[in-house]
């Protein structure tokens, strides 16, 4: 596509990104560089960043009313500008300000050869919030015959036309940069929950174990295949920098790439990525390690390091299981998790302990208790400080602030000064 703006929108699109360039700019963000890499390196005694990620309360952190532009495309750069913006002047967490303006390359990615479409509902502010996959396969046991291998592709002229646009209008302001993922699709049952409902995947392990394994086999090959793809055709950017492999958990470290990494030739092993198992909180630890963990661990042996998880408890499939998953560098520890023993099996690993605080606290109420914010928080710090035990905290899956982003503030600071009374020795420089 022929990329262009109107005159009044590039005026006020290159103003967004001088105020972006002077918030990258402050002391602070070199300061927060600093904790995100000496918590991923990790280095005695490194105090735990903290983030609040924002886009699943965009009701109350980007409304309409917020936005100028009308072209669709100023309005995708609006919102990215806005975001880093806002995210600094209201929140003022640990969530670093990029000094670049970052785009990716124009990848696209078939990954069943089948159409899979979905429901959407609405909750009680009008928000589309619940989704509802309309399942191609009712029976495994019959239907995995309708699946294809993963197709993919880039699109390179339109990639290089972007990228012509954006430095000829922002460049002089903030430098074009490429960034990419890994682009092979490693949340296995994820992909799996798409295909078909989890009644039928729990049946399937009685039913047809034999096809479920092939399918998993598939999903894994696909996931592989695509990455080995982008790894061939020079389309991975290392990404130990500002880049996030799970929500807002900054990738900053100097142990990317393990050995000496060429522009164009980055390796999978350069790389972060990310995986979880969300769907398989209802199996059993014994049927996770037969259906899931030898597909998961093909794929992880590939890269450099692997954050896994999201809400999903870990520990019970952590002895059996993600032990022994390759490469492994970081671990959610949602709400469901057993803290204690999380953090006894990761001291002195270096594997970083990513604590997701209950985001019921901030979403729920209207008014943020603040005692009960204070006793969350401090209920990690008082596991973790003084051990061997690289941490952040990540504030994940608030959809609503009810309009009060005054309790997103406050919760920051609540945060902060927890973690400044369990990291006193941690000054800011």
């Amino acid at each position: 596509m022929p990329y262009a703006l109107p005159e009044h929108e590039r005026l006020y699109l290159r103003e967004l990104a001088h105020r972006q360039a002077e918030i990258a700019a402050l002391p602070v963000m070199a300061y927060r560089k600093k904790l995100w890499t000496d918590m991923n390196d990790a280095v005695p005694g490194a105090r735990p960043p903290f983030a609040i990620e924002s886009w699943t309360f965009d009701r109350d952190f980007m409304p309409a009313s917020l936005f100028k532009c009308e072209t669709p495309y100023g309005r995708r750069l609006e919102n990215g500008f806005l975001r880093h913006i806002r995210h600094h002047e209201i929140l003022n967490d640990d969530h670093v300000c990029p000094d670049t303006l970052d785009m990716g390359w124009h990848v696209w990615v078939d990954n069943f050869g089948i159409e899979i479409t979905a429901q959407h509902a609405k909750d009680a502010e009008g928000v589309e919030t619940g989704y509802h996959f309309n399942y191609p396969i009712s029976d495994l046991c019959d239907g995995f015959d309708m699946l294809k291998p993963a197709t993919y592709g880039v699109n390179r002229e339109s990639t290089m036309e972007e990228k012509a646009f954006l430095e000829e209008t922002f460049g002089d302001i903030l430098p074009v940069a490429m960034r990419s993922g890994t682009y092979g699709n490693n949340y296995l049952t994820h992909s799996l929950v798409q295909l078909m409902s989890m009644d039928t995947y729990f049946m399937a392990m009685y039913d047809c174990p034999e096809t479920l394994h092939a399918l998993m086999a598939l999903l894994r090959d696909n996931a592989i295949n695509v990455a080995q793809w982008a790894e061939r055709e020079g389309l991975l950017i290392l990404n130990n920098g500002g880049e996030c492999s799970c929500g807002t958990c900054f990738n900053y470290t100097t142990l990317l790439p393990k050995g000496e990494s060429v522009p164009g030739q980055v390796k999978l092993s350069d790389m972060w990525t990310g995986m979880n198992s969300q769907e398989t909180v209802g199996v059993s630890a014994e049927h996770f390690h037969e259906f899931c963990f030898p597909y998961y661990r093909d794929i992880a042996a590939l890269f450099g390091f692997v954050y896994w998880g999201c809400c999903e408890p870990v520990d019970p499939i952590w002895e059996l299981s993600l032990s022994k998953l390759p490469n492994l560098k970081a671990v959610s520890i949602s709400r469901w998790a057993n803290q204690q023993y999380m953090a006894d099996v990761l001291e002195g690993t270096g594997i970083v302990f990513s604590r997701k605080p209950d985001p019921n606290l901030l979403s729920v109420d209207r008014v943020l208790d603040e005692d009960a914010w204070r006793a969350e928080i401090r209920g990690t710090l008082e596991v973790i400080a003084g051990r061997n035990i690289p941490a952040q905290l990540v504030v994940r899956d608030v959809y609503t602030m009810h309009g009060n982003l005054g309790k997103a503030q406050r919760a920051v600071e609540i945060a902060m000064e927890e973690i400044d009374r369990y990291y006193p020795a941690y000054v800011e420089a």
